[in-house]
C-alpha cells in the first residue's frame, strides 16, 4: 500500500514557475520503485510528464524537456518527497497534475513509469497558466 499526496499547484502567468511536491508513504520498503508526474488537461487523456526511479534515473516527455526537473529528497527509498520544478510555463501546461507510484522496479520512458496503470495515485493538483 502506497499513499501519495500532491501539493503546490496554483495559478501563474506564462513564463513563470511553480514547484509541485508529492509526499509518498509506504507500509513496506520495496527494493525498487518508480515515481512519476502525470497530467491531464480538459478533454485529453492523462499523459506522462516526468519519472524517476530508485537508481536516480529520470525520464521526461519531449514537451517538457529543458523546462521541468524531477527530483526526490532520497532517491534510494520510495518514502519521502518527490518534486517537480516547472519553469517557463506555457498555457499548454495547464492541467491537473498527478503523482503516481509504482512500488517495484520499472522501466521509464517518455516521462512514465512502466506499469503505472497498476500503481497508486494521488488526488491531483491543479496548475493553471494564463497568457
Amino acid at each position: 500500500q502506497v499513499v501519495v499526496v500532491e501539493s503546490g499547484g496554483g495559478s501563474v502567468q506564462a513564463g513563470g514557475s511553480l514547484r509541485l511536491s508529492c509526499s509518498a508513504a509506504s507500509k513496506s520498503t520495496p527494493s525498487g520503485y518508480c515515481l512519476g508526474w502525470y497530467r491531464q488537461a480538459p478533454g485529453k487523456e492523462r499523459e506522462g510528464v516526468a519519472a524517476l526511479d530508485s537508481t536516480g534515473l529520470t525520464s521526461y516527455a519531449d514537451s517538457v524537456k529543458g523546462r521541468f526537473t524531477i527530483s526526490k529528497d532520497n532517491p534510494a527509498i520510495l518514502e519521502g518527497t518527490l518534486y517537480l520544478q516547472m519553469n517557463r510555463l506555457s498555457v499548454e501546461d495547464t492541467a491537473i497534475y498527478y503523482c503516481g507510484a509504482v512500488p517495484w522496479a520499472s522501466t521509464l520512458w517518455q516521462g512514465k513509469c512502466g506499469g503505472h496503470e497498476y500503481g497508486y495515485w494521488g488526488q491531483g493538483t491543479q496548475v493553471t497558466v494564463s497568457s
